[in-house]
C-alpha cells in the first residue's frame, strides 16, 4: 500500500480531546496561581508559572532539534515522526506568548515575611536594592539587567521562530511538489539547526533558570538543559504517537521497529540527562568552593534530600532498567507508560532545580508541608498551561497530513518496519 494512497489526517476524536485540554488547562491556571498566591504570595505564582513556562518550552523547543535532527541522519524513525515534532515547533510563538508573564515578574519585589532583610524577588538581581548592596550582583548587572534579559529573550524566540518557519515551509513544499532537491535543503540546514539549537538554549537556560540563584555558576548548565529538554521533546512525542497508533490509518503506519527505535533514543536521553546531572554533581562537591557548593547544600537538606532521592530513582533508575527490555521498546502501551512517566518527572525535576532557591535560610527545617505548598501549585501551573499549548498543539496537528507525504522514502520507511 502507498502512502500517498492513505487519508494521513488526524483522527476526530482528536478535537474532543483537544476542547478538554483548553478547559482543564484554563481552569488549572486559575487554581495554580489562587495556590500559589495563598502559600506564598505573588513571587511564588511567578516562580510556579515559571515551571511551567520552562516545561512547555522545552518541548516545544525540544522538538526543534528532533525535527533538525532527523533530517540530518535520516531513518523510519525519522519519516513516521517528523509531523508529530513539525507541530510541536509550529507552537513556538505562543510559547513567546507565555514568556510575557516572566517579564512581569521581574517588576514585582515583595517584602521579606517573617524576618528583616530584603524582600523576596523571582529574580534578585532584578530589584534594585539587592543588587546595590552586593558586590557580585553589581558586577554581573552588565549582563543581568531587565532591559538586556529581554531583548535577549525576544532573540532566542526570533530565532527558534525562523529555523521551524523553514523547516516547515521546505516540509510542505516537499508534499506539494515531491522535489528530491527539498531534503537535501533541509539537510543542509538542519547542522546549523543544531548548532545554534545549543547556543541559543544554553544561554536562555542560564537566564531563565541558572539566574534564579545569580551568586551560583555551572559551566554545564546548558548542557544539562539541552538533554532535558531533548527528553522531554522525546518522550511527549512518544505519547502522542501512541494515543494516534490506537486509531486508523496510524494503527498501519507506526510499526513496532519505530517504537523501538523511539524507545532506544529515549533510553540515551535517560542515560544522557543522568550523566550531565552527576558530573556537575560530582565536579562541584569535589572542588567544595563557597560560590558553587550551597546549590546542593540546599538541596541535600530538610525534605529536599527526599526530593532528590526521588529523582534519582525515577527519573533516571527505574526508566533505565524499563527500557532495557526491548519488548517494553516495541509495545506502545508499554512505551507510553514509560513516556508519560518522564514527563511527570521532568516537572518533578524542574521544581527540585527551582523551588528550593527561594529559601535563602533555614533549610534544614524546610518540611514535608513546606514540600507540598512547592509542588502543588507548581504542577497546577504546568498543568494549565500543558492544557492551553496542548490545545493550540493538536490545532496545529490537525492542520497537515501526519506523515510526511512528499518525503522520497516514507513507503520504504514504513513497508520495512512492517516486516522487520
Amino acid at each position: 500500500m502507498e502512502a500517498t494512497a492513505v487519508n494521513y489526517n488526524v483522527p476526530a476524536a482528536t478535537e474532543r480531546y483537544r476542547g478538554r485540554a483548553l478547559l482543564i488547562g484554563a481552569a488549572s491556571l486559575v487554581i495554580g496561581a489562587a495556590l500559589a498566591y495563598l502559600m506564598g504570595g505573588l513571587v511564588h505564582v511567578f516562580r510556579s508559572y515559571l515551571v511551567g513556562f520552562f516545561f512547555i518550552t522545552g518541548v516545544a523547543v525540544g522538538s526543534l532539534a528532533w525535527l533538525a535532527l532527523g533530517h540530518m541522519t535520516g531513518g523510519a524513525w525519522a519519516l513516521t515522526s517528523r509531523r508529530l515534532f513539525e507541530a510541536a515547533t509550529r507552537t513556538i510563538p505562543l510559547c513567546a506568548v507565555f514568556f510575557l508573564p516572566v517579564i512581569v515578574a521581574l517588576f514585582i519585589h515583595e517584602p521579606a515575611h517573617g524576618h528583616a532583610g530584603h524582600g523576596v524577588s523571582l529574580y534578585e538581581w532584578s530589584d534594585p536594592s539587592i543588587v546595590a548592596g552586593d558586590p557580585a550582583l553589581r558586577h554581573k548587572s552588565k549582563y543581568l539587567n531587565i532591559p538586556f534579559f529581554v531583548v535577549r529573550g525576544i532573540i532566542y524566540f526570533a530565532v527558534w521562530w525562523l529555523l521551524a518557519m523553514l523547516l516547515n515551509r521546505w516540509s510542505r513544499e516537499q508534499d506539494a511538489s515531491g522535489d528530491p532537491r527539498i531534503r537535501r535543503k533541509m539537510q543542509d540546514i538542519s547542522g546549523p539547526v543544531i548548532l545554534l539549537f545549543g547556543l541559543t538554549v544554553t544561554f536562555a537556560t542560564i537566564d531563565w533558570g541558572m539566574s534564579l540563584e545569580p551568586h551560583w555558576f555551572s559551566t554545564i548548565y546548558g548542557l544539562i538543559a539541552m538533554a532535558g529538554w531533548g527528553l522531554s521533546a522525546l518522550a511527549f512525542m512518544i505519547t502522542v504517537a501512541t494515543f494516534l497508533n490506537r486509531h486508523e490509518p496510524m494503527s498501519h503506519a507506526y510499526q513496532p521497529l519505530h517504537f523501538h527505535d523511539w524507545g532506544k533514543l529515549l533510553l540515551t536521553l535517560v542515560m544522557l540527562y543522568a550523566y550531565f546531572s552527576f558530573s556537575q554533581f560530582l565536579i562541584i562537591w569535589a572542588g567544595n568552593l563557597p560560590e558553587e557548593i550551597p546549590y546542593y547544600m540546599r538541596r541535600l537538606q530538610g525534605a529536599w534530600k527526599y526530593v532528590g532521592l526521588a529523582v534519582i530513582l525515577f527519573h533516571f533508575a527505574l526508566p533505565f532498567i524499563l527500557l532495557l527490555s526491548r519488548g517494553r521498546k516495541r509495545a506502545p502501551r508499554s512505551l507510553r507508560r514509560i513516556a508519560l512517566l518522564m514527563l511527570f518527572m521532568r516537572v518533578f525535576d524542574l521544581v527540585f532545580l527551582f523551588a528550593p532557591s527561594v529559601h535563602q535560610g533555614g533549610e534544614a527545617e524546610f518540611g514535608i508541608r513546606d514540600l507540598w505548598q512547592s509542588f502543588v501549585p507548581m504542577f497546577a501551573m504546568t498543568l494549565g498551561l500543558g492544557g492551553i499549548w496542548l490545545w493550540h498543539y493538536f490545532g496545529q496537528l490537525a492542520s497537515r497530513p501526519l506523515l510526511p507525504l512528499g518525503a522520497p522514502d516514507l513507503d520504504k520507511a514504513i513497508e520495512a518496519s512492517e516486516h522487520h
